[in-house]
């Protein structure tokens, strides 16, 4: 098998060839037919997150071993089981869950691996997509995407999981009363426009600095879509939203997004995080309490969210993300445009001629 490799954090990735492993067990192998380019793929390439005021949380220090073949968006086809594997057919295409936990702690036991802190998530702790095959610990990891191409079903794994799951914790009665504010629309902005559609909310309103961004978030269904580099944005927000912002998603991360997004806030209101960008902010504590609002963070989603997802999906017949597809040896050009800001909605990996 080839795969694609983080040989030394910051560098160029460096392609590996070696044996193609064999599933014992409870293992699957799948043929990776789509791989998702992912914001966080940044962060565990450079090997460390931004924590503001000059600090870094390393990579290295949590446990991630070099070399690594990133990729957490994964679907393909099922070449081979172990022989203890009864519920997956060879020859069938499947979307993986790749946050895999210890499968022994009490976090796990209820069913929310990705909050384990033993974790072992695929295109982390173990290998993932970035590959032409991969190995996946369990058959029970495996979401079946019948006829849906894989290049529509991969990022459900990550950018799909993470904004289905932020959205669920915003209140049901406040998404569909009030308008949406999402900060960001790269991949994960546009995939909770699509999804906040889908889950009944009155509107979303999106806050993006690329033009050509806005527009693609305009194209997805946004109702409307703002540059923070404006001045007055904030007011102009508000009054889109009909005079008070009471939900915001914030896609990107940063000291500057979640501090607009804290202001913003309406008291009662709520900004759950997803993004990952890094940096620093400081929340004036009396402030939380005597405006009642609620700053959140969340972490991908469980195995039983990402089910419910592809039931959505399905169910409502979603339009895929705008997505570009590269062959597995651009593995690296898709990583630096990402970096660069060049990359519109989801890129995707696939074999070579597969697009």
């Amino acid at each position: 098998m080839i795969s694609y490799d983080v040989a030394e954090c910051g560098q160029p990735l460096v392609r590996n060839e070696r044996a193609t492993p064999r599933p014992v067990g409870d293992q699957v192998l799948v043929r990776v037919e789509a791989a998702g380019v992912c914001h966080s793929d940044l962060h565990i390439w450079h090997g460390s997150y931004d924590l503001g005021n000059g600090k870094k949380m390393s990579m290295i220090d949590r446990g991630m071993k070099l070399p690594l073949t990133m990729g957490h968006e994964i679907a393909g086809e099922v070449v081979a089981v172990g022989d203890a594997v009864k519920d997956v057919a060879v020859g069938k295409r499947y979307l993986v869950f790749p946050w895999h936990g210890c499968g022994e702690c009490s976090v796990c036991r209820r069913g929310d691996e990705n909050l384990c802190l033993a974790g072992r998530s695929m295109g982390v702790f173990q290998p993932g997509g970035y590959a032409d095959h991969v190995l996946v610990s369990h058959s029970r990891y495996l979401v079946d995407i019948g006829d849906m191409p894989p290049v529509h079903a991969a990022p459900y794994a990550c950018s799909g999981l993470t904004t289905y799951s932020a959205l669920k914790k915003i209140p049901a009665q406040v998404l569909k009363d009030e308008k949406l504010i999402i900060f960001g629309a790269g991949g994960l902005g546009l995939m909770a426009i699509l999804l906040a559609r889908a889950m009944g909310s009155a509107g979303v309103i999106v806050i993006e600095p690329d033009a050509a961004k806005r527009a693609a978030a305009l194209q997805a269904g946004a109702l409307a879509a703002f540059d923070p580099g404006q001045d007055g944005y904030m007011a102009q927000v508000r009054q889109a939203a009909g005079g008070a912002v009471w939900a915001i998603i914030d896609c990107v991360g940063s000291s500057q997004t979640v501090q607009a997004g804290i202001d913003m806030l309406t008291k009662g209101g709520q900004l759950v995080q997803i993004g990952l960008f890094g940096g620093h902010v400081d929340l004036p504590t009396p402030s939380m309490a005597l405006r009642a609002i609620t700053y959140q963070g969340t972490y991908v989603g469980n195995l039983r969210e990402l089910q419910e997802l592809m039931q959505l999906v399905k169910d409502k017949r979603l339009q895929p993300v705008p997505s570009t597809c590269l062959p597995f040896g651009k593995a690296f050009t898709a990583l630096l445009a990402l970096e660069e800001g060049k990359a519109v909605g989801r890129q995707i990996l696939t074999p070579e001629g597969a697009c």
